[in-house]
């Protein structure tokens, strides 16, 4: 991988990351046009969300400190112990942040093998992009958004925590699938798309590095400088885009990133079709 094909790839991912259309997908498909790099890998996706989770990590300093200092306040023992409520909004997400983690963490090491072949077959790819893309509709119109944020129970914080796991299938899309559901939970749209903001945060990171630390050389590889240009690349698109999206989902309905995947989705089986792209 050159370097202009590491910059492209990182706009993709930066791009693509928060928006509910898979920056898994956009990466398998646009690695894939590059006639002479194909298949960027699961190492790269990985390290180069590093990159966007970087800049949620800027852009939600405040909120992070708040739910990370309530959290402890809010626990039996230390030093801190019973200064916050257990019931208290912040301290509750914290936990639902740690136990929505669990599902994605349990799900990505016993599926690893299935992750790194089977599931970036990119026939899988578009039927997750349509199929994920009507349930998007479906939830957005159906959805009575009547919950906020701070009426998130422990509960559903799991059940997104499963919803987030599914996008170990490339064009599901992790944000796409957390929104989804909660959407279907009755969330607002700003509600949704925040706490799926924070359930990335340690998943993504902890798969980011994971990859980095546990990469045997037996899958595609790219070299150190490309990887650290895209991941760059990635982080400052990421940022804007968080930005853009807030305010986008706050007066706007999620209709056009279903029409955009149901799209993708036929183009990519008219270019597997046409052998522009290889199912693997």
């Amino acid at each position: 991988m050159g370097i202009l094909e590491a910059i492209v790839l990182g706009i993709v991912q930066g791009l693509t990351e928060f928006l509910p259309i898979s920056s898994s997908a956009h990466l398998r498909i646009v690695g894939e046009l590059f006639p002479s790099l194909g298949d960027p890998g699961v190492t790269f996706t990985a390290v180069t969300q590093i990159g966007t989770e970087t800049a949620v990590i800027i852009y939600f300093w405040k909120d992070i400190v708040r739910i990370v200092s309530h959290w402890f306040k809010s626990l039996p023992i230390g030093p801190w112990k019973n200064q916050v409520p257990r019931n208290d909004p912040s301290a509750r997400m914290g936990w639902i942040v740690i136990l929505g983690t669990f599902p994605i963490v349990i799900l990505g090491l016993f599926l690893e093998v299935w992750i790194d072949s089977i599931f970036r077959n990119l026939y899988l790819t578009a039927l997750m992009l349509a199929v994920f893309a009507l349930l998007l509709g479906l939830a957005d119109r159906f959805g009575t958004r009547t919950k906020e944020l701070g009426d998130m129970s422990i509960r559903h914080g799991i059940t997104l925590g499963f919803a987030q796991a599914m996008a170990l299938v490339p064009g599901v899309s992790r944000s796409g699938g957390t929104i989804t559901v909660g959407l279907a939970l009755g969330y607002t749209r700003s509600a949704a798309a925040r706490i799926s903001f924070f359930l990335a945060i340690p998943a993504v990171m902890g798969s980011g590095f994971y990859r980095l630390l546990t990469d045997d050389g037996t899958g595609p590889q790219v070299g150190a400088m490309p990887t650290l240009v895209a991941t760059i690349s990635a982080f400052v698109v990421g940022f804007a885009v968080i930005v853009g999206f807030l305010k986008l989902v706050e007066t706007r309905s999620y209709l056009p990133f279903v029409i955009y995947r149901l799209v993708l989705a036929v183009a990519v089986v008219s270019m597997l079709g046409q052998g522009i792209l290889s199912p693997y």
